[in-house]
């Protein structure tokens, strides 16, 4: 496919999220490696996927495993060298695959150079390069920030006698990027990794790079607009518009842009966590190729007005181009979240096959999940084993992340289910090893099977992976929209619910696309679709 500035290699993209932590341990430590996702590479390409996105690997204490980095410019020692990375990338390169770096540049760690010496005094060098200030009289914290994982975003530094700001864990201090020296540094970080033949970049929350520096409360988000999440999580009950969401973050990111501009084809998208109607703001000429939101990782309710609600704002942006995902390291497996008050670990292919072949049908650049392509439920990790804070700060009303971090299973009956020879981080439940990749392998009519014919049918339709996207009146639980490009149109009809339901079709002449999930068939009153089950035709 040609290159071009109105059709980039990234628009309808099928990217590939690695959680290196769990994924492939060539060493035996039982940790994921870079040398493992090495050894998994021709795997990663069977799938059909343009590229990859690496969760962060970048040298850190591991306090949020990776999302709290000690050197920008060097890799974790447990997950290998620069060497080994350099190698990553060659082998990636070789087969057609892209690689895409997860960068964390609002805050570092608290073991980073940067921090200890800024903690050290109020007149060192890099005394500025984080963002303190004065307790209040009483001794209290400045404002009433929350921290995205409870509790205030302040911790006291005694030997400043002031409070750091750190919008996740104490462990994560927040960088002041309206000092100058500071930005430059960051964004000499991202040069590093460009040189070093990276495709582009993830930026994690991309809108909380910049706060008010009078540091103004953030005011409350109003009672009646609250959904029941917001009431057992603090942190939702404010507007964050004064510790992130700043008109700064939008110069920060033209800059951070035109590093990446200097080289050629790079894709570079952010993930925005809080005030999603100002997306907008953030991409476009000069600032970001794309966002993806909260919208579908927080449904739980897989349901027509879920989807449709999300595109019909996004439409009404001009030249928007949504990166989407239903799964992530964040966020409870799709085949879980969409079957609320069922059994964690209950297997379902028919729903796991549905949500990929919806996906894959979305307008929007794909970040499909390892293990998403297996169909893996959420893991059920008891407390003993919980490394996740969240999970451990939450349990049992929510057992964190870690359920959806559970090593990659590639072998039924091998060893730690293939991860490698070492006992693994996380336990790996006995469902996964029943859905292990050569399981799948061996048998036509699997999830992993269905996946890569799906990505391949997204190739071969260039209205799939890039066309426009319209909406059509369907019956209640079903889910219809048309995708067009260039004169090719494809109707595209998803039975989300677990009832019959019966679609009119045009009056035109239409080839069915396969395979598809579920039973769905033409009879002599339109088109007859089984519970989840779907319906591609071209016309």
């Amino acid at each position: 496919m040609e290159i071009t500035r109105l059709n980039p290699w990234w628009r309808g993209a099928v990217i590939y999220q690695i959680y290196p932590r769990s994924f492939a341990d060539a060493n035996g430590d039982g940790l994921g490696d870079i040398p493992g996702i090495v050894s998994k590479l021709d795997y990663v390409a069977s799938l059909g996927v343009d590229a990859i996105w690496l969760s962060p690997i970048f040298k850190s204490p591991q306090a949020d495993f990776g999302y709290d980095v000690s050197d920008y410019c060097d890799i974790e020692p447990a997950y290998g060298t620069l060497a080994d990375f350099d190698r990553l990338v060659a082998e990636a390169h070789k087969r057609g695959l892209k690689l895409i770096l997860d960068q964390v540049l609002s805050h570092t760690s608290n073991e980073h150079p940067w921090f200890v010496e800024s903690r050290s005094s109020r007149n060192n060098p890099k005394a500025d390069w984080y963002v303190w200030a004065e307790p209040k009289d009483d001794g209290t914290v400045p404002n009433n920030w929350l921290a995205a994982f409870g509790g205030p975003a302040w911790s006291y530094w005694p030997e400043r006698r002031q409070y750091y700001h750190h919008k996740f864990y104490r462990e994560q201090p927040k960088l002041n990027l309206h000092n100058p020296d500071c930005a430059e540094a960051v964004l000499k970080s991202l040069a590093f990794w460009l040189d070093r033949g990276v495709d582009g970049f993830r930026l994690d929350v991309a809108n909380s790079y910049f706060h008010d520096p009078r540091l103004a409360d953030n005011p409350a988000v109003p009672a009646r607009q609250r959904a029941a999440f917001e009431w057992s999580h603090p942190p939702r009950m404010q507007r964050h518009v004064n510790d992130a969401n700043r008109p700064d973050n939008w110069r920060f990111l033209e800059a951070l842009c035109a590093v990446a501009a200097r080289y050629p084809d790079k894709f570079v998208f952010g993930e925005i966590s809080e005030e999603s109607d100002r997306i907008p703001e953030y991409v476009g000429e000069k600032r970001l190729d794309s966002v993806y939101a909260f919208a579908f990782l927080e449904d739980a309710s897989f349901t027509p007005a879920a989807f449709r609600s999300a595109y019909e704002t996004w439409e009404g942006w001009a030249g928007f181009h949504p990166s989407i995902a239903f799964s992530n390291h964040d966020f409870a497996r799709p085949v879980t979240r969409y079957q609320p008050g069922q059994p964690l670990e209950r297997r379902d292919d028919a729903l796991a096959k549905l949500a990929l072949a919806l996906l894959l049908a979305l307008k929007g650049t794909v970040l499909l999940y390892q293990g998403e392509e297996l169909g893996l439920p959420e893991a059920d990790i008891p407390l003993v084993r919980i490394k996740d804070p969240v999970g451990r700060l939450y349990y049992p009303l929510a057992k964190g992340r870690d359920g959806c971090r559970t090593p990659m299973p590639w072998q039924t009956a091998g060893r730690h289910a293939g991860l490698g020879a070492g006992e693994p981080w996380l336990p790996i439940p006995g469902v996964h090893r029943h859905m292990a990749v050569d399981a799948q392998e061996g048998d036509a009519g699997s999830v992993l099977h269905f996946a890569r014919k799906l990505i391949q049918l997204r190739k071969e339709h260039p209205a799939l992976a890039r066309g426009d996207i319209a909406f059509l009146d369907a019956p209640e639980g079903v889910l219809q929209f048309e995708r067009q490009l260039g004169g090719k149109r494809i109707l595209c009809a998803f039975n989300l619910s677990r009832r019959l339901a019966h679609l009119a079709l045009p009056a035109v002449s239409m080839q069915a696309l396969a395979p598809l999930p579920g039973s769905a068939e033409c009879d002599g009153e339109g088109l007859r679709l089984e519970p989840l089950s779907a319906f591609l035709a071209s016309f």
